[in-house]
C-alpha cells in the first residue's frame, strides 16, 4: 500500500518498470503500446483543493464493451415512497446471511438497501446499505455512476480488486470505492458488512479547528492500493455491472477490466483501519459532541452541515466528574443510523446486536435505556474504560430518510418490540427537593 489521504500518488506495476509516461500524461504512444484514459472524480474546473483525477495506463481501454442492458436490481432500490413514512426509533436484529449450501450469493447480488433519501439523478443524496454474501464475484465487477461507496465490513474479510490494485478490508477496518471505479470482491465465507453510499460530494477528512493539527483520523494511515493488473481474456464473456441513476445495467466484454499496468493521480480507492482513531475525549464535566469521532464526512453546500458523516465509538477512558456518562437523551435535525461491529454498544447493553442497525429519524427522541439509566445515574464516578472490545458506528446525515419496504417488511429483522427498552422510565421528580449544603 501507499499511504496518505488524497496524496497524488504513482504507481506502477513492477512487471513493466516505466509503464508511466515521464512528464505528460497523454503521449502519442504510450510505453509498452498502452492506452491512455483519465478517471474525473471532479469538474475540471473545480479548484485545485477539490480537483480529484486519475490517469489510467491501460492494456485496452474500458470503452471496448458490448452496449449495457438492464438486469433486475434485487432489493437494491433508490424508490423512497414504497412504503409510508416511519417515524418511529426502529432497530433491526442482525441482517441474514445466506448459506452458500442453500443458494450462492456474491457481494452484488447481496446489496439490500435499507434506507435513505434524495436523487441519483440530481447528485445530491445518500442510500444505506447492508451486502450480506458467501461466495465471491466471478468474472464480473460493479461500477457505481451514482456516488461513492463506504463500505464497513463487520464479519469475514473481504479481498477488493480494483482498477487501481488490491485490497484486502477487515472487520475494523473501512474502505471507500469512489464513483466510477471499477472492483470485484472475494469473499472467504459468510460475510456481512454495511454501505454508506454519498450521490454528491467525495468523502473528506473533517476540519479539525480548536483540535489543532493533529488528531482523529490522521492523513498518514489511509493506505491506497499499488499498481497490479491481469492480461486475461475471457471468451465466455466478463459481465461489469454499472449502477446508473439507481438502477443495475449491464454489460459484456472479453477482457479482464483489471488491465491496469500503471496510474498516477489522486483520486483512488483507499482503506483505514478504526483502530488507528486518535479519540478526543471530555476530561472535566459534561459531554463533548459526538462530532468529536468523525471519521470521515461528505459536506454539503451549506457551511458546517454534512450530507453524511461517518462517526466511530470506539474504546476510550471515561473520566468525567458529576456527568451522567452514557450518551444524553436527544432530539435531532439529523438522521442517524447505527451499526455494531463487535461487542456491546454502551447506552443499549441488550438488544443491539452485532451485524444489526438502527435508526433514529430526524427529531425522532431516543437515548439510553431504563437499566442504563439507572445504574448510570448511581454509579461510583472512578475512571473507567468505555466500549472495550466494542466498535460501534454511526451514519449521519442531514437529510431526512425513507426506509425501504425491504427494511421495514421484507427482510423480517425489524425489532418491533425496540420502543420498550424505554417503557420502565420512571418519574423521579421530587417537588420538596432542596439543595444540599455540600452543593
Amino acid at each position: 500500500y501507499m499511504s496518505g489521504f488524497g496524496n497524488e500518488f504513482s504507481s506502477e506495476d513492477p512487471r513493466c518498470p516505466g509503464a508511466l509516461p515521464e512528464g505528460q500524461n497523454n503521449p502519442q504512444v504510450c510505453p509498452y503500446g498502452l492506452y491512455a484514459e483519465q478517471l474525473s472524480g471532479s469538474a475540471f474546473t473545480c479548484p485545485r483543493p477539490a480537483n480529484k483525477r486519475s490517469w489510467f495506463y491501460r492494456i485496452l481501454p474500458s470503452v471496448k464493451h458490448k452496449p449495457f442492458t438492464p438486469v433486475p436490481c434485487g432489493n437494491l432500490t433508490e424508490n423512497w415512497n414504497e412504503v409510508e413514512p416511519d417515524p418511529n426509533q426502529l432497530r433491526w436484529m442482525p441482517f441474514t446471511i445466506p448459506k452458500s449450501t442453500e443458494k450462492k450469493v456474491d457481494f452484488v447480488a447481496g446489496l439490500h438497501t435499507v434506507c435513505g433519501a434524495g436523487d441519483a439523478k440530481s447528485r445530491n443524496g445518500i442510500g444505506i446499505h447492508m451486502y450480506t454474501c458467501n461466495t465471491s464475484m466471478i468474472d464480473r465487477c460493479f461500477n457505481n455512476s451514482d456516488g461513492d461507496f463506504l463500505i464497513v465490513p463487520q464479519q469475514g474479510e473481504i479481498l477488493i480488486t480494483t482498477e487501481f490494485g488490491k485490497m484486502m478490508v477487515e472487520p475494523e477496518e473501512i474502505c471507500v470505492i469512489q464513483q466510477g471505479m471499477r472492483f470485484s470482491v472475494d469473499v472467504f465465507g459468510e460475510t456481512r458488512g454495511y454501505i454508506l453510499e454519498v450521490y454528491g460530494a467525495h468523502f473528506e477528512l473533517p476540519d479539525l479547528g480548536p483540535i489543532g493539527a493533529n488528531g482523529l483520523a490522521n492523513p498518514r494511515d489511509f493506505l491506497c492500493p499499488v499498481a497490479w493488473y491481469e492480461d486475461r481474456k475471457v471468451a465466455t464473456g466478463y459481465t461489469v455491472i454499472n449502477k446508473y441513476q439507481g438502477k443495475l445495467f449491464a454489460c459484456q466484454q472479453d477482457f479482464s477490466p483489471f488491465n491496469v499496468v500503471a496510474w498516477h493521480g489522486n483520486y483512488t480507492p483507499y482503506k483505514y483501519n478504526l483502530k488507528n482513531f486518535m479519540v478526543i475525549n471530555c476530561v472535566a464535566f459534561d459531554h463533548a459532541d459526538p462530532s468529536i469521532f468523525t471519521v470521515l464526512t461528505a459536506k454539503s453546500t451549506r457551511p458546517g452541515v454534512a450530507i453524511a458523516d461517518f462517526v466511530i465509538f470506539p474504546p476510550r477512558w471515561g473520566v468525567a466528574d458529576h456527568t451522567f456518562r452514557p450518551p444524553y437523551y436527544h432530539r435531532n435535525c439529523m438522521s442517524e443510523f447505527m451499526g455494531l461491529i463487535k461487542g456491546h454498544y454502551e447506552a443499549k447493553e441488550e438488544g443491539f446486536q452485532p451485524g444489526g442497525a438502527s435508526l433514529h429519524s430526524m427529531m425522532t427522541p431516543h437515548g439510553p435505556d431504563a437499566e442504563c439509566f439507572e445504574k448510570n445515574s448511581t454509579a461510583e464516578l472512578k475512571p473507567e474504560r468505555v466500549a472495550e472490545g466494542t466498535m460501534a458506528f454511526m451514519f449521519e446525515s442531514s437529510f431526512s430518510m425513507a426506509v425501504t419496504k425491504w427494511g421495514l417488511q421484507t427482510c423480517q429483522r425489524l425489532d418491533k418490540n425496540y420502543y420498550q427498552c424505554w417503557e420502565p422510565l420512571r418519574s423521579h421528580f421530587n417537588p420538596n427537593w432542596k439543595p444540599s449544603k455540600q452543593q
